[in-house]
């Protein structure tokens, strides 16, 4: 028996779930936030229902992570460092060199620096959390588990893009994928609630948060997904303007004066989505303008209608699908946004009963009784699926 700890460190931020392993039981969650700047927050759950809240100076992440450790202690959730037996980092972006989670070495390290360029605003702040935990407990096993890894399975039909084939074999231009260990978390748990194997399920997965992308899961093995090269591309998402047009971003530099790509990618990435159309990047904010508020309802109908051509250019790749899985944010909160949904799928048999679908953050089939199409909520838990790499990867002689 031993303690995990499962780490996402953001540029700014360092987050974590503390389980007992193998029993996955979680002791512990919490977050520092506004690493870097005069006042950082420092809260921290453990037991039924206690609750840690502190401002302390946090100039970075290294600090972070010790007094995060030095809290558990003084809060009795852990006696002492040796206590802590594993450590899981999520990576975003592990390109085609990691196909799975890996266990944590110099090279790996490097690698993971590397393959920056694939996701700059992610993979460096999760290398900083990496070192940072190294330091403190260099003992430790500690193990990457990327993003990316579940979506190596694509096929190539549908990972590459129309480019030179040059470009793929010199720059690695291809379509990666994002979210994936939450799409594989929430693919395997809906296969236990429908109770089939998940080998024998043709699924896709909905994660809609503030990032948002769908996956089409065949045989328990992602074979498509919506986001690309980048977390940017796929359906419009809170910040992020999801598939457009290519020359639309010459266009709109020449016409910005813009000379600086980073520019545009940035306009791109966090001006765009729901916050650039309607003003606001909160779905609950939009939820409560709509009824008077025409740019709040456009921005909700451009958001279902991205989700509904994915779905359904997904059930025709998949040749029919036997369950739709809404996870995240907005899935597991949203019963109107799950509902519009479902309305716009209709044709194939997609139908909630509008009492099950009023539940939120619990797992549970939403479907009415005469519905052709399952639709399953399950509450993603990515950090879960983090500690259980950890586990498979980290201790393998357990």
């Amino acid at each position: 028996m031993g303690k995990t700890i499962a780490i996402n460190a953001g540029s700014s931020t360092l987050k974590f779930k503390l389980f007992e392993m193998p029993q996955e039981r979680v002791i512990a969650s919490g977050a520092i936030e506004r690493i870097g700047f005069e006042q950082s927050p420092v809260h921290i759950r453990y037991g039924l229902d206690h609750k840690y809240r502190e401002t302390e100076t946090v100039p970075n992440h290294l600090t972070a992570v010790n007094i995060i450790l030095d809290e558990l202690i003084k809060l009795h959730i852990i006696e002492n460092y040796d206590e802590i037996t594993g450590v899981g980092h999520r990576v975003v972006a592990g390109g085609e060199i990691f196909k799975d989670s890996v266990v944590i070495t110099a090279k790996v390290l490097q690698q993971i620096e590397d393959l920056a360029e694939y996701a700059p605003l992610h993979n460096p702040a999760n290398a900083v959390g990496i070192r940072a935990f190294k330091r403190v407990l260099p003992n430790v096993p500690a193990v990457a588990v990327f993003d990316t890894s579940f979506h190596t399975s694509m096929p190539a039909v549908n990972y590459l893009y129309s480019l030179p084939y040059d470009y793929y074999e010199k720059f690695g231009a291809r379509k990666f994928g994002a979210h994936g260990t939450s799409h594989r978390y929430v693919a395997e748990r809906a296969a236990h609630l429908l109770q089939r194997p998940l080998t024998a399920l043709k699924l896709i997965t909905v994660h809609l948060g503030a990032g948002s992308s769908i996956t089409a899961i065949q045989n328990g093995k992602s074979i498509d997904t919506s986001m690309g090269f980048t977390p940017l591309a796929g359906i419009t998402m809170a910040t992020r303007s999801g598939d457009l047009d290519p020359s639309l971003m010459v266009y709109l530099m020449k016409k910005l004066k813009l000379t600086d790509p980073d520019e545009m990618l940035k306009i791109l990435n966090t001006q765009s989505g729901l916050l650039g159309l309607a003003g606001s990047a909160d779905m609950k904010e939009l939820e409560e303008r709509c009824d008077h508020d025409p740019m709040a309802q456009l921005a909700i109908d451009i958001f279902v209608n991205r989700i509904v051509k994915y779905i359904g250019s997904y059930i025709a790749e998949l040749q029919g699908v036997d369950a739709i899985v809404i996870t995240a944010g907005i899935g597991e909160r949203d019963a109107r946004m799950r509902q519009r949904i479902a309305d716009k799928l209709s044709y194939f048999g997609v139908k909630l009963d509008p009492t099950k679908n009023q539940v939120s953050g619990v797992e549970r089939d939403l479907s009415a009784d005469d519905a052709q199409v399952r639709v399953v909520l399950i509450p993603t838990d990515e950090e879960l699926m983090i500690a259980r790499d950890v586990e498979r990867v980290g201790h393998p002689e357990g």
